[in-house]
């Protein structure tokens, strides 16, 4: 057969109809399209930075975790989960147990195109089922692409290692050398020292023709292709607050580049990497796409500690269409680094993530983090998750914070690594290895990660303590976020527990208000308009015995109404949020979780107020 023609892929015009298989791309009884509609989230200036904003304006701050990597799985069917009852049963569970707003929800390419010239369907209208379940309860969705060694199918049955992403065609079209990864102590080390793994990557950015079954066809024209017919079958197929629910697409999980042909990590990303991207962008565009985000992924080794350039730094400004979207893994201690995480570790990392942003004039995404629950070194994962987070939340080491609250850097949305409700209880033949089957942790390449298991009575529970996954955190910010702090008091390993926000000795009443007990801060720049700023209230903070001081008030026990209310949280009857309203200007709210303890006195409340007042004026003038 002639090779099938990509050239409205190489203009970008017309991409839903890529595959040039009228039949293949074809959404079968599919409705006529609607309207792409006011987007749910887009990227918009807030000061010298670009933040998330909703479509009343509000800034917000997208908080979860990946579901998941049984995405990576033939026992789950290419999906994150196995039907849609275990899909609602977790997002039930994550939106009850953690209040998390989003989630990054993994397909895969192989699941997609299971033959070049066939999309299927059925697979897709899975996925649809269990996005859903979680739109139904309030989440965003972020979709990705995932990848991981580019393919399973690259992988012999005996191997020590595994992939996912590239459907079997792509391989067998491929003709790859026979796979060893060497003396790997990990198995990303494939990326750079498997053969097969290198260049079966290579010839996905330099489009490689392969000849299939069905003809000749450019492997990154076919992905494009049936990403394009993807995106236009979900359109048409997701209820219209389904669609409106998703904030966009990461293109391609953890790129890597397969060799460099003599360039430097950044002249490749420029050459390679964003022209990939802008394919994909235009892809969305004409799918009815065009009003949500591309979230882009930099070279995943850029900022791991593994010396390798990259992080988009030489592309030039990426524009509110195209996010700047990053993993952060602490590539030192899962390897050599045996020091425990604490108080600001983690603070140069993502402040570099902030500033990476910045300077592409985009927002950030952390959309994978975390670390392994079980095995040698897991016994630090606790502060080492906290740190992550504290370092998400402000810039600056705790105890720094409430003199540099004002230059601590704005709150990074992040997913969390990940969210397996079969963790510890899989059964995958590794590479189709009937004696290679996998039950442990995530059922892939010996990892353990998901902070979730369900028991035999089917209930999933956190394998974390609540203190690090429950966090308060402002979901929404009517107007510009100046500053948030949060103080969970999550142990670490031992049971230790230690504060790392400290008030200093400037503040003696909120010192003594906060002396123990959990905690957060928020400063902001209200518009006027009416519309009200949310922040997600953990569990530990049930609002009978929650203490907020605020200039819109002071109280203890938040009521159902007023400038200072709870409410519960959008699909969830056990999670809680704090709704505070208010005019223009710059606004304050402590809030305090004060079940236990000695009770607090009004005179304590206005007492911490005053204090507040005068920190807030000094640090944050108006203007």
């Amino acid at each position: 057969m002639p090779r099938l023609s990509f050239a409205s892929v190489r203009t970008g015009r017309a991409l839903a109809v890529a595959l040039a298989v009228a039949a293949a791309v074809a959404v079968p009884g599919a409705p006529r399209a609607r309207a792409d509609g006011s987007p749910a989230v887009v990227v918009s200036p807030a000061g010298q930075n670009r933040v998330f904003r909703d479509g009343d304006g509000r800034q917000v701050t997208l908080r979860g975790f990946n579901v998941s990597g049984g995405a990576k799985l033939q026992e789950n069917g290419l999906l994150p989960f196995r039907g849609t009852a275990d899909a609602a049963r977790s997002a039930q569970a994550m939106r009850d147990l953690t209040g998390a707003n989003a989630v990054r929800f993994l397909i895969s390419w192989e699941g997609v195109q299971p033959a070049p010239d066939r999309i299927d369907y059925s697979y897709l209208d899975r996925a649809i089922q269990q996005i859903t379940a979680f739109t139904d309860r309030g989440f965003r969705v972020l979709l990705d692409y995932h990848q991981d060694l580019y393919s399973s199918h690259l992988f012999n049955s005996g191997s020590w290692y595994t992939g996912d992403g590239a459907p079997d065609w792509v391989i067998k079209a491929g003709n790859y050398p026979k796979e060893s990864c060497g003396i790997c102590l990990l198995w990303g080390q494939n990326m750079q020292t498997n053969a097969a793994v290198r260049q079966a990557a290579h010839d996905f950015w330099h489009d490689r023709t392969l000849t299939t079954a069905s003809g000749q066809v450019g492997v990154q024209d076919a992905f494009l292709g049936q990403a394009a017919a993807t995106m236009t079958y979900l359109r048409q197929k997701l209820p219209a607050q389904a669609f409106q629910s998703i904030v966009g697409f990461d293109p391609f999980n953890e790129p890597f580049d397969g060799g460099l042909d003599g360039q430097t990590g950044l002249d490749w990303e420029k050459t390679y990497l964003l022209p990939f991207y802008q394919r994909f962008r235009t892809a969305m565009d004409d799918a009815g796409w065009a009003a949500k985000t591309a979230f882009v992924e930099p070279l995943v080794f850029w900022n791991t500690g593994f010396f390798e350039e990259g992080g988009l730094s030489s592309a030039g400004p990426l524009g509110t269409r195209l996010a700047f979207n990053t993993h952060y893994y602490d590539g030192a201690r899962i390897t050599v680094d045996p020091t425990p995480a604490g108080d600001g570790t983690y603070d140069a990392a993502m402040n570099e993530i902030r500033q990476r942003a910045t300077d592409l004039r985009t927002a950030p995404m952390v959309s994978e983090f975390g670390n392994k629950l079980s095995g040698t070194g897991s016994d630090r994962t606790p502060w080492m998750v906290r740190a992550m987070y504290q370092a998400m939340d402000y810039g600056v080491a705790g105890k720094n914070w409430w003199d540099s609250a004002a230059s601590a850097g704005p709150v990074l949305s992040g997913t969390q690594w990940h969210w397996d409700v079969y963790s510890g209880n899989h059964h995958e033949l590794m590479n189709g290895n009937p004696d290679k089957v996998q039950t442990a942790g995530d059922g892939w390449n010996g990892e353990d990660f998901s902070v979730v298991t369900t028991d035999t009575a089917g209930n999933v529970g956190l394998r974390l303590d609540a203190r690090l996954l429950d966090r308060l955190y402002p979901s929404a910010v009517a107007g510009d976020a100046l500053a948030f702090a949060y103080e969970d008091l999550a142990p670490d390993g031992t049971g230790r527990q230690q504060a790392w926000l400290t008030v200093p000795s400037s503040l003696p009443n909120v010192a003594a208000l906060v002396k123990d007990r959990q905690y957060g801060v928020l400063v902001w720049r209200g518009t006027a308009g009416g519309t009200t700023t949310e922040l997600h209230l953990p569990r530990s903070f049930a609002p009978a015995s929650t203490t907020v001081v605020s200039d819109l008030g002071t109280l203890t026990g938040v009521p159902s109404s007023g400038a200072v209310k709870a409410g519960d949280e959008t699909g969830s009857t056990t999670a809680h949020r704090l709704v505070l309203t208010a005019p223009a200007g710059v606004h304050f709210a402590l809030v305090v979780n004060t079940a236990s303890g000695t009770a607090v006195t009004a005179a304590q409340r206005a007492a911490a107020a005053t204090e507040l007042a005068s920190w807030r004026t000094r640090l944050f003038p108006a203007g």
